[in-house]
């Protein structure tokens, strides 16, 4: 029992670290394109994604994860590869 809650600890805790540090690369690569969260939200928008700044800005900080459709934008309107917005480090 203690084993499993562990594991299941340790998951949820990678899943959190990862989740914040593909939002940091959101950010960066926003920032990098000279988007506002407004912008890339409505350029995300406009592609047929149901997304708000707010969306965005907890996407960046790691409060919220990405749907499949969004990640495929993403790298289309961030014009980046998939290993720019995977990239987690060791």
């Amino acid at each position: 029992m203690v084993s499993s809650v562990l594991r299941l600890f340790r998951c949820n805790f990678m899943n959190a670290v990862v989740e914040k540090k593909i939002g940091a690369n959101v950010r960066r690569l926003r920032e990098r394109a000279n988007m506002t969260q407004e912008e890339l939200s409505v350029k995300l928008q406009l592609a047929g994604c149901d997304i708000t700044r707010s969306a965005v800005a907890k996407i960046e900080v790691g409060q919220r994860h990405l749907y499949p459709d969004e990640i495929v934008l993403l790298k289309r309107i961030l014009k980046v590869d998939y290993e720019e917005l995977f990239d987690v480090g060791p």
